[in-house]
């Protein structure tokens, strides 16, 4: 089965007592397709999480279209959600139980059977290098071995989409360079991966294709020379920059619209 996101013209709004209505994400559209990384590129507060949440249907959009793989996330959640894995920045282990355990019970919810998950489990340890700590408690896990065990979590049903918020984030460079490695296999076979991050790095080395959120707007998108093409400047990096103030500044033209 090969994945598919389509998302037109997304709104979420949330009530203030303070602020009034806030336009968390404000009429954002965008697609990806299978074998191709979209970045979703914006500073803390942009957007990002909450246009996640909504496409893994944690949150209900206010209105627009969301499809992941066919199917619509207000009318069909449940076969969304069998049909993605979505990482979360805020995902918690359970600590006491070890790694297998966790891959195992996920994979036991997502319909596996027993031999299914023992080869999945053993499959993912080899390819995120989860050998040495795959029987420990995750309590006693660093962050990175933490976070591997998440990622397993996360695919251990092998879905067509994959839906990463910041995966990489307080991990250290070694860590982090494991985590990019595989995110780009599975790209290469033939995912749909939607990777959420401020870091430009990864963005440069992963992704085919990138969005710019700011204040819940979509800036610009595009294949990655469209959007430096399109922005005129030498890299993505220079582009965001010129799209999202600095803290108290201004920012340049952010009018440059949507590349179709």
């Amino acid at each position: 089965m090969q994945g598919s996101i389509r998302v037109e013209d997304l709104e979420k709004s949330f009530e203030d007592k303070k602020r009034g209505l806030i336009r968390a994400v404000d009429h954002v559209s965008f697609s990806c397709g299978p074998g191709r990384i979209f970045g979703l590129l914006g500073p803390n507060g942009a957007g990002k999480t909450t246009t996640l949440r909504i496409l893994s249907t944690v949150l209900r959009p206010t209105s627009g279209k969301v499809m992941l793989n066919g199917y619509d996330v207000v009318n069909d959640p449940e076969r969304v959600r069998a049909s993605i894995g979505f990482l979360s920045g805020a995902t918690a282990l359970y600590e006491r139980s070890t790694a297998r355990e966790i891959i195992g019970f996920f994979g036991e919810l997502f319909g596996l059977d027993r031999v299914q998950v023992k080869d999945r489990i053993d499959e993912l340890a080899a390819l995120l290098k989860m050998g040495e700590f795959l029987d420990q408690a995750c309590g006693k896990l660093s962050a990175g071995q933490r976070q591997k065990v998440s990622i397993a979590r996360t695919i251990v049903h092998d879905p067509p989409v994959i839906i990463l918020d910041e995966p990489t984030a307080n991990l250290d460079v070694l860590v982090a360079r494991e985590v990019v490695l595989f995110v780009a296999s599975e790209r290469d076979r033939g995912k749909t991966v939607l990777l959420s991050t401020h870091i430009m790095s990864e963005v440069d080395r992963l992704c085919d294709d990138v969005a710019i959120i700011h204040e819940g707007k979509l800036l610009l998108s595009g294949t990655k020379d469209e959007v430096v093409a399109r922005g005129g400047g030498d890299s993505v990096e220079d582009i965001f920059f010129q799209l999202v103030p600095l803290e108290g500044g201004a920012g340049a033209d952010a009018g440059l619209g949507v590349i179709s």
